[in-house]
């Protein structure tokens, strides 16, 4: 009869299922301490307190950053009272490190946290003449305010 000795049931490091098992514990570590990147952009305006739009979404007054998701062109809109609406389609070009295939490394298995910051700064223009909208209500402001002062309610 055949008896196995102890020595040759034990499993050595070179053994395919050992090899297996140490590459699927180094990848799963890759995964667990893996890279983050962060995309950040600043709009900022001149004057500065412009109501800002990025993408149709509302972000606040400038100074402002925000958080995206993607590279390419976004279409930001700033207005301010006083100045004209501006609206820019700017394009937000990826770092050489977030180009295809390169990201795929730089945001699985770059250890630490990585923040890719982008800066716009934009010139309002000054509004030339009040848009008929805004004389029609500061009409009607005034004309309610001179029938609360008298006393009488107008009818529309």
């Amino acid at each position: 009869m055949f008896s196995p000795s102890a020595n040759s049931l034990k499993p050595t490091l070179a053994s395919p299922l050992n090899r297996m098992a140490i590459l699927g514990l180094f990848l799963l570590a890759s995964f667990w301490s893996s890279g983050c990147v962060s995309r950040r952009m600043t709009i900022r305006s001149n004057p500065p307190g412009a109501l800002v739009e990025v993408d149709g979404k509302r972000i606040g007054l400038t100074p402002v950053s925000m958080d995206f998701d993607y590279y390419g062109t976004h279409e930001i809109s700033l207005s301010a009272p006083g100045y004209e609406t501006m609206r820019v389609h700017q394009p937000v070009e990826a770092p050489l490190g977030q180009r295809i295939p390169i990201d795929f490394f730089t945001n699985h298995f770059l250890f630490g946290h990585v923040t890719d910051r982008h800066d716009f700064t934009y010139n309002l223009a000054r509004r030339r003449e009040p848009i008929d909208e805004e004389l029609n209500l500061i009409d009607r402001g005034r004309n309610f305010r001179s029938q609360a002062q008298i006393g009488g309610v107008a009818q529309p």
